[in-house]
Order: C-alpha cells, then sequence, then structure tokens
C-alpha cells in the first residue's frame, strides 16, 4: 500500500560492493555476467555496463568461492541453454545452487547440497558433459573433496537431480586447488587433479559416474599449489592431449601435458618400458592410457602466482559442439600483474606475450584472473576488493586497455550520507575507506549511471561514523574512527569540477559547485601520518619537482598524488590515489574510540559521541562548524550513544545508546559563538540496546528502534514531555536502522525506512490524525515489504532518505539509500 492508498513500487537503483579477499572468488559465467562473493551475499556483475545487478541472499557465514555453469570455458556448448546455474560455497561448508533464467533474468534458490563440508569450501570446479549433466567438484578445510553429478531440468521450473558420486579423503593437509576434465578416447573417462598444502598434483581418474581412483602424482611444486586448470582437447600431429597448467606459491607455473598413447595390447607390460617412464608416468583408465610429461616451465612473477587458466575457445573455430583451445594461459599474481602465456610461433617456447597490472603502491596484488567468454577481455580481483578489468582493443595488433569496473567497500559498511542536494552520496567502512558515489551521465548512451567518484580519505583505522555538513559554501565532512579524534575533510579542487562534470545533466548551478576561493587542488598522504596534507593549485608543479629531488632518506616516499578533473569515472587506480580530500582540522575531546556522529540541518553544529562504559565518557560533545571549537558536553547516558540526530528545525538533538534510554536535548544559539543546551527529557524507551532514531520532518515526533525487535514512535509536547504514541508490531529480527521520510504534498502522512539485523528492509506508512477528543492519535501500517533480492544479506547498518534543499511538489518517487555489514551501498528508487 503507497501513500493516499496508491500501489508502492521499490526498484534497485545501485549497489556498490567490493569483492571477498579469498583466492577462486571470482567466476565469468557463459552468459557474460561475472559471480563474486560479498561478505555473507553472492553479487552478479555485468562487466557491460560495469554495475552489480543483484546480489543473492541464503549464506548465513562469508562467501570463498563462486563458479558458473557452464563458466566461459564451455561457452561454445551453451548457445541453447534456457538457464544457466551458480555455485557458491561459504566458511561454514555449505554449497548453494542458484538457478538464473535468461527469459525473465530472475533468480531463484535451486537447492542446498546436501551433505555440507564440515568446515569452509576452498574451491569448486566444474566441466559441462552434455546440455543436461555437469559433474562438480568442491573442497574443503575439513580434508575431504566431494565429487557431484548435476542432472538439469528439462523444462524450465522442473528440479534438479544431485547425486554425491565420490567422497575423496585427502587427509590432513586439504587441497585448495581443483580441476575436472575430459579424457580424450573413446570410453570417455574423467581425470580430476588437485592440488594442495603438500606441494603435489594428485590425479585421479574415474569412468562417468564411478568412483575415482589414484592415477598418479606430479611432482615438481616447492611450495603451495594454488591453482590447476584442464585444458580442452588438443590435437597436434595426430596425437590428441590434455594440458594441464599449475601454479604455486613458488612463483612458478607448470605445463603438463597429458598424451593418449596407443590402446593397450596384451603386451602391455613390454609396451610400458622403463623409457617412457623417464618421459613421465603413464596411468591407465579403461582401455586407454595417457602419458604424461612437463611441457614448459614459466617463470617470470615475483610473488605466489594465485590463478592460472586457459583461454576459452573462441567461438568462430567451432563446429557443431568441437571446440579448439587456444594455446593461451592467463596468469594473476600477488605481484599486481597479470600475464597472458602462448607459445612462440617458430619455437614452440612459452611466452609472455601481455602484462598487466596495478601500479598503486597501496595495493597488494591479485587474488586471481578471469577470461571473458571471447577471450578479448580479462579481469582480476585484488586485495583492496577491488576488480581490474583490461579489454583487448587492438584489432590487427593486441592493445589491452583499462575498463570501467563495479567497486565498493570490502569490509561492513557504517555510515553514510546524502550531499545536500542529493547528488552523491558517502559511505564510510571498517575498510578504512570514506566513498562518494555519484550518477554519472554517459554522453553515448545518454543514461545516468552511479558509480564511485572519490575515495576521499583512506584512513589507518577502522571509520564507525560519519555527517556531511548540510550548510551552504563549499563540501566538507566530519568522519570518526577507531580513535579518539574526529576529522574534518573539504572538497578540493579537483572534486569539484569533477563532480560538475559526472552531473552536468542535471542543471546544477555551477556557481555553487565551484567557489573562486577553493585553492586546494587535492591532497597527498604523508608516510608517517594519518593526515591527508593539502596540495595547493599554484604549488602542484612546484611539489612534484621537489620530490623526484629529495634523496634517498627521506621519509616521504610515498609518491606523489597527481589530483585532476575526472571526465569519465575513474578507475581503481586513480581512485586509491588521486581523489584523495584534505584534512583541514582534528576535533579533539573524547576520551574512546568514535561511535557517532551528526550534523544540523543548517551546517552550523556537529554533535558527536564515543564508545562509553561510563557516564563521564558518554558525554556527547557539540563542535561549531568553521572554528571548530567544542561549544557543548551533554551529559545524560551511561553507556555509548549509538545514535545522534537534530530535529528538522534544528531546535532539539535526540540521543539514543546502549544503556536504553533516549534523551532529548534544547539546543539554542545564544551568541554569535555561544550555545545553551538543556536536557528536556531523558526516559527508558525499550528492554533491550536502542540501536536507531529517527525525527519526523515536519512536527515533533520521533522513533525509537531497539535489538528487543520494535519500533516506537513518541511525541514530544509543549517541548517538555515525551509521550508513546505507537508501537509497532514485533519485527522478526533485531531492529537496527531509521529513516523517517515526510511527504511533503501530504504533511500528515510519513514514511518510515526500517533495517534489520537480517538484512531486510520493510516501509511503513506513518499516519496523523486527530481522534473524536481532538487529540493526536499515530496509526502505522506495513505499506512495503522490500523482496528478499534487493536486500541487505547481513545487518542493515544505516538508512537514509535523500532529502535535497528544493523540494518538488509533484514528485512522485524518491531515493533511499542503505549500508550494511555485507560491504553493500545500496540505492533504492521508491515510487508512490
Amino acid at each position: 500500500m503507497g501513500i493516499g492508498g496508491g500501489e508502492m513500487e521499490v526498484d534497485s537503483v545501485f549497489i556498490g560492493a567490493g569483492c571477498n579477499r579469498v583466492v577462486n572468488n571470482v567466476s565469468w559465467g557463459a552468459c557474460d555476467l561475472v559471480s563474486f562473493g560479498a561478505q555473507n551475499a553472492v553479487a552478479i556483475f555485468c562487466p557491460k555496463t560495469a554495475q552489480i545487478v543483484t546480489t543473492l541472499p541464503g549464506h548465513k557465514a562469508y562467501v570463498n568461492c563462486t563458479h558458473w555453469l557452464p563458466a566461459s570455458k564451455f561457452a561454445f556448448k551453451a548457445r541453447h541453454l534456457e538457464s544457466h546455474y551458480l555455485l557458491s560455497g561459504d566458511a561454514d561448508g555449505t554449497i548453494i545452487l542458484w538457478e538464473l533464467s535468461l527469459f525473465d533474468k530472475k533468480w531463484k534458490n535451486a537447492l542446498e547440497v546436501p551433505e555440507k563440508h564440515k568446515k569452509g569450501v576452498t574451491c569448486l570446479s566444474a566441466i559441462m558433459i552434455s546440455r543436461m549433466e555437469f559433474m562438480f567438484v568442491s573442497s574443503s578445510s575439513d580434508g575431504v573433496v566431494n565429487v557431484w553429478e548435476l542432472i538439469l531440468p528439462s523444462s524450465s521450473g522442473g528440479e534438479c537431480q544431485l547425486t554425491c558420486v565420490d567422497s575423496i579423503l585427502v587427509g590432513k593437509k586439504p587441497m585448495v586447488a581443483l580441476s575436472l576434465a575430459e579424457l580424450p578416447g573413446s570410453d570417455r573417462h574423467l581425470a580430476l587433479a588437485m592440488g594442495g598444502l603438500d606441494n603435489k598434483i594428485h590425479i585421479y581418474s574415474s569412468e562417468r559416474s564411478v568412483k575415482f581412483s589414484p592415477a598418479c602424482e606430479l611432482k615438481g611444486h616447492t611450495d603451495w599449489v594454488r591453482s590447476l586448470d584442464f585444458s580442452l582437447p588438443v590435437y597436434t600431429n595426430g596425437e590428441t592431449s590434455v594440458f594441464l597448467v599449475s601454479s604455486a606459491q613458488d612463483k612458478g607455473i607448470r605445463i603438463w601435458k597429458m598424451a593418449l598413447q596407443a590402446s593397450l595390447a596384451d603386451n602391455r607390460k613390454e609396451e610400458i618400458s622403463l623409457a617412457s617412464y623417464i618421459k613421465g608416468p603413464i596411468f591407465s583408465a579403461g582401455s586407454s592410457s595417457y602419458q604424461i610429461s612437463l611441457e614448459s616451465l614459466l617463470i617470470g612473477h615475483e610473488d605466489w602466482v594465485y590463478s592460472v587458466a586457459w583461454q576459452p575457445p573462441k567461438i568462430s573455430t567451432i563446429a557443431g559442439d568441437e571446440s579448439h583451445q587456444p594455446l593461451s594461459i592467463l596468469s594473476a599474481s600477488m605481484d599486481k600483474t597479470m600475464m597472458v602465456w602462448q607459445p612462440e610461433k617458430t619455437t614452440g617456447i612459452w611466452m609472455n606475450m601481455v602484462t598487466v597490472g596495478e601500479l598503486s603502491h597501496c595495493a597488494l596484488g591479485f587474488y586471481g584472473g578471469q577470461w571473458c567468454p571471447t577471450g578479448r577481455s580479462i579481469l582480476a580481483h585484488g586485495y583492496g576488493g577491488s576488480f581490474h578489468l583490461w579489454k583487448n582493443v587492438g584489432i590487427d595488433f593486441d592493445d589491452w586497455k583499462p575498463q570501467k569496473v563495479p567497486s565498493g567497500h570490502f569490509s561492513a559498511v557504517s555510515d553514510i550520507s546524502w550531499a545536500r542536494q542529493g547528488n552523491y552520496i558517502l559511505s564510510v567502512s571498517h575498510d578504512q575507506t570514506s566513498r562518494v558515489f555519484s550518477t554519472w551521465f554517459d554522453d553515448s548512451s545518454g543514461k545516468e549511471a552511479w558509480h564511485e567518484i572519490a575515495r576521499p580519505q583512506v584512513h589507518g583505522h577502522d571509520i564507525n561514523c560519519v555527517t556531511l555538513i548540510r550548510g551552504k559554501g563549499n563540501h566538507r565532512f566530519v568522519s570518526g574512527a577507531e580513535e579518539k579524534v574526529s576529522r574534518v575533510f573539504e572538497a578540493p579542487l579537483s572534486f569539484l569540477k569533477t563532480l560538475n562534470y559526472a552531473t552536468r545533466s542535471q542543471n546544477s548551478s555551477s556557481a555553487d559547485e565551484l567557489p573562486t576561493t577553493v585553492q586546494i587542488l587535492g591532497a597527498n598522504m604523508s608516510a608517517l601520518g594519518l593526515s591527508q596534507k593539502p596540495i595547493y593549485v599554484q604549488a602542484s608543479g612546484e611539489s612534484k619537482e621537489r620530490s623526484n629531488n629529495e634523496g634517498i632518506d627521506s621519509l616521504e616516499t610515498i609518491p606523489e598524488a597527481v589530483p585532476v578533473a575526472l571526465t569519465e569515472p575513474p578507475i581503481e587506480e586513480q581512485l586509491a590515489w588521486h581523489t584523495l580530500w584534505p584534512e583541514s582540522h582534528k576535533l579533539y575531546g573524547h576520551g574512546n574510540e568514535l561511535f557517532s556522529i551528526c550534523s544540523d540541518h543548517d551546517g552550523k553544529l556537529v554533535a558527536s559521541s564515543c564508545k562509553a562504559q561510563s557516564a563521564n565518557v558518554a558525554e556527547i560533545w557539540l563542535w561549531q562548524v568553521g572554528s571548530w571549537k567544542a561549544v557543548g558536553r551533554l551529559h545524560s547516558h551511561t553507556l555509548t550513544v549509538t545514535q545522534l540526530e537534530f530535529s528538522h528545525d534544528n531546535r532539539f538533538l535526540l540521543s539514543v545508546s546502549r544503556d536504553r534510554h533516549f534523551s532529548v536535548f534544547a539546543i539554542k544559539q545564544t551568541g554569535m559563538d555561544e550555545i545553551s543546551h538543556e536536557l528536556v527529557v531523558k526516559q527508558e524507551a525499550h528492554k533491550r540496546i536502542i540501536w536507531a532514531c529517527s525525527w519526523n520532518p515536519f512536527s515533533n515526533e520521533f522513533a525509537t528502534g531497539s535489538r528487543d525487535k520494535t519500533v516506537k514512535i513518541w511525541g514530544l509536547e509543549n517541548g517538555s514531555s515525551v509521550k508513546l504514541f505507537s508501537t509497532l508490531p514485533t519485527f522478526k529480527s533485531s531492529v537496527t536502522a531509521l529513516s523517517w521520510l515526510g511527504i511533503e504534498r501530504q504533511r500528515n502522512h510519513g514514511l518510515l525506512a526500517v533495517g534489520m539485523e537480517s538484512g531486510l528492509i520493510e516501509l511503513w506508512s506513518i499516519v496523523h490524525s486527530k481522534n473524536e477528543d481532538g487529540l493526536s492519535v499515530i496509526s502505522s501500517d506495513l505499506a512495503v515489504r522490500l523482496n528478499p533480492y534487493l536486500c541487505h544479506a547481513s545487518a542493515v547498518g544505516r538508512l537514509r532518505w535523500k532529502t535535497p534543499e528544493k523540494s518538488n511538489d509533484e514528485e512522485d518517487s524518491v531515493q533511499l539509500a542503505s549500508c550494511g555489514a555485507d560491504h553493500c551501498v545500496r540505492i533504492f528508487q521508491v515510487r508512490f
């Protein structure tokens, strides 16, 4: 039910999220979508639009690995499929199979693999046997490798059939890399390669759907084997072979050749002679035998090589379902590079043909690399939860260029704040960064899409709270982290120009966006401190020159940032280093780590609180914007104040706390630099911690939400007492976030967004009316319960309605932003 009785629709506009920092987490499917784990959620992004299209809720633990059925390797077999499937495994040992219908782009949870691993899933690998049949393997820290056969339904809407073919015990040193292949030969046996912590590659063979038996071991790597990938059959000189590529923490890559020998005759002993064993081990599967030899050793990476993968077959070279395996391998390493290896045309020696990588100093390297189905693009995911995509745009020669990718936080997102004009949103996270997401008008498509356009703060502490100052003047924000100091940041000229360019379709007044007084172009990180130092407009050239002339003894060894106005959405290298904001002030006073912060609606005051276990530490500090003097210390609570919010007329400050009480303070400006404050009311409101509060934008009512699963609506009467108006029906989970929207054209209507620990979000219609006796009453109805596929996969951290300065009376839709422990920042469009 919508406002005024109409239906209400909620759509997802944007999802920003970083990738879990684990190997085997990312998979590029034959459907040309990329899957990855973002905390407990499985996120799906479209490389063409550089947007995350959805997240899949269902896992109760951190998602370790995902794998498409079919993956990009089997795109040549996937042309007639109506549905594609996705496997995801988590740190609890649970594996879920998801189904994507290509017809309506709808997702569903197809099944949960029945016999779960006892510990976290470390790797998933699969092979497409036929249109209807897949085999997949899963490895776990519990020392078990399970082999499964999956039969797809013959018609849409049918059930998948899953049977466990084998369970292989590998002992105390678990396997972390797996690959399956069909062995060449008439009887079509399967080979399974496993690698792990014992530095060996274990080859198992099997007839279809029959238990696997050990075939041989391949030795050569001197450290943990991290990745394995079988090629499709390769036909050379009348010989049929399958290649296996392996990579390890010894920085080396090895290519092994499995050649089909002539079928075994009765004189078996004579055939397998000593001479053939010198080449390498031989194993038999049914009536065929296979000779394994080391084809090549590739040295080039300077750090652990976390992934290797064969290029998918080119679609043009396919006749029927037969495929031609390109001799091309992609490797990704912790040395921050990805390399493409191919044999030289004349000598056949494998060489590094392409190297791409990240040059920023703060990256710690790549956890994995993926090919797209056509082999024209390659994707890496890095230590900072970031993606790095390169596309070969050359026609007659290779020319790899970086492409736009989705980005976001790689740890819980703790707070968000809208800019005063609503044209961007700022988020902060326990990944120690703050990020700006904005709409970006694309000239080629004529559409707007959200992208990360700046990373103002790169900090040494987990950031807990933030507020953008709402008043006129330059864009400023105050953030509080796991330290006792609040920090004030001011937008530099490079950001103002970028924002002006990004939002040019919104006709924002350029006079307001580009104040002539801004002399700071950007900011640099200091090598030993946490402060971000300004780079001045005139001095940007000088500072560069100076930094090059400083001796090796200089402590400032971090390279100079080069802040520039951006004309297209930035990629990771630019974001990580060239979009910092300078820090203008530090606010000292709190006795513990900062926990919550807010500013008033005129941009004149900021209130902050810190973690506390006693009344004197739980005080709320008031700071004057501009001079940044402490102008008040408010005493009321005995434990941590969890959220603060000013009423919309700025007369009252509401605080809620772990001590189960709320407090309302009257705030008055008495002089230029003086504030008077008075505790109006303090009341015990809930049975458990109060996590959230929000004011009605049009009157003195407010809502509180608690761990006791209730939301209560209170009214401030005569500015001196509080009355409980209404208690919403008990929710199924703790209430962790609230935000109250006033509807301009119907001032007695409101919409209260409620976020829960389960990740779900509900919108409640709040109607203010008078009863027969002329007394105010409030009624509440559930307006819409958001689809779980739109919501967070774990606790909602904060909800914020977009409230631009100029309100349009005809507006029939509004945006709601949310952030959560699933690393996601989400923006919803709510239509009344």
